[in-house]
C-alpha cells in the first residue's frame, strides 16, 4: 500500500480534482501527502517576462517594466502558497498528515527529484491534454514524469465537462477581444 503520496498541483481547473483524488487515496491507504506547486513560466496565469531591449532609448522605462513583472511574480507566488495552505488545511482536517512545498524550475524534473528525496510511493498529477505541435514545442510534464519518476504515477485527465467549459470560456474571451 501507499505510505507517501506526492501531489503535483497547479492552479488550473484540474488541480482541485487532482487534490481530491489524492486525498481520497490517502484516506484509504492511511498515507501522508506532500503537496507540491512548481512555479514555472509555463503555468497558466504566470506573468510574462518583459522584453527589455525595446526600452534602451527610454531610461527608467525598462526598470519600471521589470518592477511590474516582479510584483506580478510575487503575487503569483503568493497565490500558489495560498492554494497549498488551503489544500493542506483541508487534508489535515480530514485526518491526513500533510505538508507542502513550492519550488521554482522545470516542473517535470522538480516532481521527479522531490518524489525521490521524499521517498514517495505514488505521484498524483494532472494532464493538460496537449498534443501535436503544442506538446512538441512546450513538452509534456506528465510524459516526462512517467518516464523519469522513481515510483508509480497516477495521471488524471481533465473531465470532459471541464474541457467543454474551457473551450467555451476561451471562445468567449476571443470573441470579446476582437
Amino acid at each position: 500500500m501507499f505510505k507517501k503520496i506526492l501531489v503535483a498541483l497547479d492552479r488550473s481547473q484540474i488541480g482541485q480534482h487532482v487534490f481530491e483524488e489524492a486525498l481520497g487515496l490517502a484516506k484509504l491507504t492511511q498515507a501522508s501527502l506532500m503537496l507540491l506547486h512548481v512555479l514555472s513560466p509555463e503555468e497558466e496565469g504566470s506573468p510574462y517576462l518583459p522584453m527589455l531591449s525595446n526600452f534602451d532609448y527610454y531610461p527608467g522605462l525598462g526598470s519600471q517594466r521589470f518592477e511590474l513583472y516582479q510584483k506580478h511574480w510575487d503575487e503569483f507566488k503568493n497565490q500558489g502558497i495560498q492554494m497549498l495552505q488551503s489544500f493542506c488545511t483541508e487534508a489535515t482536517t480530514a485526518g491526513v498528515t500533510t505538508e507542502f512545498t513550492q519550488n521554482i524550475g522545470n516542473p517535470g524534473r522538480i516532481i521527479c527529484d522531490l518524489a525521490h528525496s521524499y521517498g514517495a510511493d505514488l505521484i498524483v498529477m494532472g494532464r493538460r491534454g496537449r498534443s501535436g505541435l503544442a506538446e512538441l514545442f512546450l513538452g509534456s510534464v506528465s510524459n516526462y514524469v512517467l518516464h523519469h519518476a522513481p515510483c508509480s504515477v497516477h495521471i488524471m485527465h481533465l473531465p470532459v465537462t471541464l474541457k467543454t467549459d474551457e473551450v467555451v470560456k476561451e471562445a468567449t474571451s476571443t470573441l470579446n477581444v476582437n
